[in-house]
């Protein structure tokens, strides 16, 4: 067996190749690294920034006022109830029916002239029997034209009541916002046909007072 020498073992210029080429590895490797950090730190300083001038932003004191007047444009279309610059005047040619009046007295009631309902009401009130069956008559039939002015008033109405005695009439209540008017509404349904209803719109109330 041949005695292996400390030169046959160990190349200088093999071992020097070795050396520069770990060196420059580890070069390599360094560099990508300081490149990485880097770019983490750009990152993390931009949105820094980012995060800053967002917080800027809101705490300037006019985004609240910027926001205010946003809010305020979106809402100009909206008018709540008793904003209103002119009172909404009630439509009658919407509430008409074209239903042709008949009289009083020639009308045919459904309650007859003796009945208890009529003498308890002419004892009552005061009136003949002819108005009697008349105001009766109106009495039931009344939510037909209470119905047509709600389409209109919506939640501008508060109350309504009708009125007894020679001169039967309905007032509504309702808010200021809607213009005072008279309408002889003529009622369409076959109990009261012909008959007419004086309605008289009366802005005199509140939602506040009716609850």
């Amino acid at each position: 067996m041949k005695n292996l020498s400390f030169a046959t073992i160990f190349h200088p210029h093999q071992s020097a190749r070795l050396v520069l080429s770990t060196a420059l590895l580890l070069s390599v490797g360094l560099l990508a690294g300081c490149q990485e950090a880097k770019q983490t730190d750009s990152q993390d300083v931009a949105g820094t920034e980012q995060t800053d001038k967002a917080a800027a932003a809101s705490e300037s004191p006019h985004a609240e006022l910027d926001n205010d007047m946003t809010a305020g444009a979106e809402n100009d279309h909206e008018m709540a109830p008793g904003t209103l610059e002119k009172p909404y005047e009630i439509n009658w040619s919407e509430v008409a029916n074209g239903t042709a009046p008949v009289a009083a007295e020639q009308f045919q009631y459904p309650f007859a002239a003796d009945s208890q309902q009529v003498t308890a009401y002419m004892t009552f009130f005061k009136v003949d029997a002819l108005t009697a069956q008349h105001n009766l008559t109106i009495g039931m039939a009344s939510n037909e034209a209470l119905t047509q002015v709600l389409d209109q008033l919506g939640t501008r109405y508060v109350s309504h009541e009708l009125t007894d005695g020679e001169n039967i009439q309905m007032i509504v209540h309702t808010t200021p916002e809607i213009a005072p008017s008279r309408h002889d509404y003529v009622f369409a349904d076959d109990f009261a046909k012909g008959l007419t209803l004086p309605i008289v719109i009366q802005p005199d109330a509140s939602k506040t007072s009716a609850d």
